[in-house]
């Protein structure tokens, strides 16, 4: 038996790993059985590690439970090629519910599957060069970088790297291949299945998830401050010379457990990309051997840095990788965010910016996004790269095809300009109900008539124009990074959110808490007041944020906390 960090005892989901380190588990078994359309508690763990979710549908409860799948893919950076669009695009409408829900971490989700689809859907997802291994589970999650075409040579450099540090950080079990591409089981009992140890991870992987982030200032377009593993790029003469190492960030947390708490990366130290691998599996080993395997509440990253210091993390991190890690180089992240509409790269190709409200690529009257997409992506073969804030962007486009594209787009109801209000474009939204089995309140299906009334407010106000970074979640655990959004709302229980006020457009401030729990229908009205006075009393072009933070929360715009329940970690 595996042994606990403390005198507690381990979870059961450290003890079925120890059992089963293949991560095989019963699940082709299961798939071959015709008389069952859902898996096992335990299996339903293991199908995480395989980028699968085990949901049912709330809305129909009442009915009976009715079992759905959400398929995760696993895309480093958001990159994905002409040839995989268009197979995701045929394989959601096929065995899904025939939209792709872009996530928070640059990957697509599937939503609506039954369990008959989820053989045809992985091998179709296998067959396009891609793979929903490690999506989910105890294991790094996709790793993020700037999907923004480059200017230099920087942004090219940065998204290689982030695809070497994904392949570096892959489990090694052939569960994955064993079931969805041969359609086999694999032996429980063979020993060398029982005795199976991941090279990198070990017998029984992490205590938790695990998210590695890129970012080249002064964009923080990924949050990077808010993942277990960040590498910000140094830039000299457009070209990527280094990376500062910020480590032990993360955002879930769970409501009326002060031991639970958002927070923002540690700067550590700066190294040069040759020890980029050596690096990043450090880190990760140091999560793998002192994260809490007796209290997944309590199992991130975040907690061992918040308990034993940066200093002491960076001396684990020099004696894995064999390096000593260098001072911190100064840099400056100024603004996250997407860009949208034309522009153009370095290379002098056209690349294209295009919102999609909550994430959603989806068809409804008068804006048929996803057809338009798929005929785009037909006829012009562009790249696609999905945005951390839930949008995307058409790469590779020849100057010539912009005019051919916008009519395209134009037929479908697809604008290229003006394409949504300020503050809805700076907006994001979980899924939430009625699929995702940990949601306390609406998020996806209340975002967009929340952001019309919150629009109409700012005009009432005379900030019609005015870009707010709202966030909202339907549950603590905070997909969508609603504590680091200059207005973040958390759902507390049906119908009620937390609404969390200061961050900075950075996003390297956490925001506070400002109201406990308030109804749907009186968010905004609780708004109007602060909203009111922050347009009579801002100085200059203040952000809300920044106001907030001087004003309504009584500190500087740049003060930084300490790392605990209500804290930042320093601003770069």
């Amino acid at each position: 038996m595996i042994a606990a960090s403390s005198e507690s005892k381990v979870t059961h989901n450290e003890e079925i790993k120890y059992a089963c380190p293949t991560l095989a588990g019963t699940i082709a078994r299961t798939l071959a059985d015709p008389a069952t359309d859902r898996f096992s508690e335990d299996d339903a763990q293991f199908l995480k590690f395989h980028g699968i979710y085990q949901q049912d549908d709330r809305d129909k409860r009442k009915t009976g439970k009715q079992y759905l799948f959400m398929v995760r893919g696993r895309l480093p950076g958001g990159v994905v090629t002409p040839e995989q669009y268009l197979a995701f695009d045929r394989l959601a409408q096929q065995h899904g519910n025939n939209t792709l829900r872009i996530t928070s971490r640059q990957g697509f989700q599937f939503h609506g599957v039954v369990k008959l689809g989820l053989g045809p859907l992985l091998r179709g997802i296998h067959e396009s060069l891609a793979t929903t291994l490690a999506a989910c589970g105890d294991v790094n999650r996709n790793v993020m970088a700037p999907p923004t075409p480059a200017r230099d040579a920087v942004g090219a450099q940065v998204l290689a790297d982030a695809k070497r540090v994904s392949d570096a950080l892959l489990p090694q079990t052939r569960a994955y291949h064993s079931i969805w591409v041969e359609g086999t089981q694999l032996d429980l009992g063979d020993p060398a299945n029982l005795d199976f140890t991941d090279p990198l991870y070990g017998k029984t992987y992490l205590p938790r998830k695990f998210k590695v982030a890129f970012a080249i200032p002064p964009l923080n377009d990924v949050d990077l401050l808010t993942n277990c593993l960040g590498f910000i790029a140094i830039a000299e003469d457009g070209q990527r010379v280094g990376y500062n190492l910020a480590a032990g960030g993360g955002l879930g947390m769970s409501h009326g457990n002060a031991a639970t708490f958002p927070r923002l990366a540690d700067l550590i130290g700066y190294f040069t990309p040759e020890h980029l691998i050596p690096v990043a599996q450090a880190v990760l080993t140091v999560h793998r051997d002192f994260g809490d395997r007796t209290n997944r509440r309590h199992a991130r990253l975040k907690y061992v840095l918040a308990e034993k210091g940066a200093d002491w993390f960076r001396a684990e991190v020099e004696q894995r990788a064999g390096i000593r890690l260098e001072a911190v180089r100064p840099f400056e992240f100024t603004r996250q965010g997407d860009s949208f509409g034309w522009q153009t790269g370095h290379d002098g190709q056209s690349f294209l910016g295009l919102y999609v409200e909550t994430g959603r690529i989806r068809d409804v009257p008068g804006h048929a996004l996803k057809t338009a997409l798929r005929q785009v992506v037909e006829q012009f073969h562009p790249e696609v790269r999905l945005t951390p804030s839930q949008n995307l962007l058409l790469t590779r486009v020849d100057p010539a095809q912009q005019t051919a594209i916008a009519t395209l787009l134009a037929e479908h109801g697809v604008g290229v300009d003006r394409q949504a209000s300020a503050v809805r474009r700076a907006s994001m939204a979980c899924p939430a109900l009625p699929t995702c089995g940990l949601a306390l309140a609406e998020s996806e299906r209340l975002m967009p008539d929340l952001l019309t009334r919150l629009e109409e407010l700012l005009s009432e106000v005379g900030l019609a124009d005015e870009e707010i970074v709202v966030r909202l979640t339907g549950c603590p655990n905070g997909c969508a990074r609603p504590y680091n959004a200059e207005l973040g709302l958390v759902g507390k229980a049906p119908g009620k959110y937390q609404i969390y006020l200061g961050g900075n457009v950075a996003s390297t401030r956490l925001n506070r808490l400002f109201r406990e729990s308030v109804k749907e229908a009186d968010l905004v009205a609780e708004l109007r007041p602060l909203l009111a006075q922050f347009a009579r009393e801002r100085v200059g072009q203040e952000r809300f944020g920044d106001w907030c933070a001087r004003v309504v929360l009584g500190e500087s715009a740049t003060q930084a906390r300490a790392a605990g329940p209500d804290a930042a970690s320093p601003s770069a």
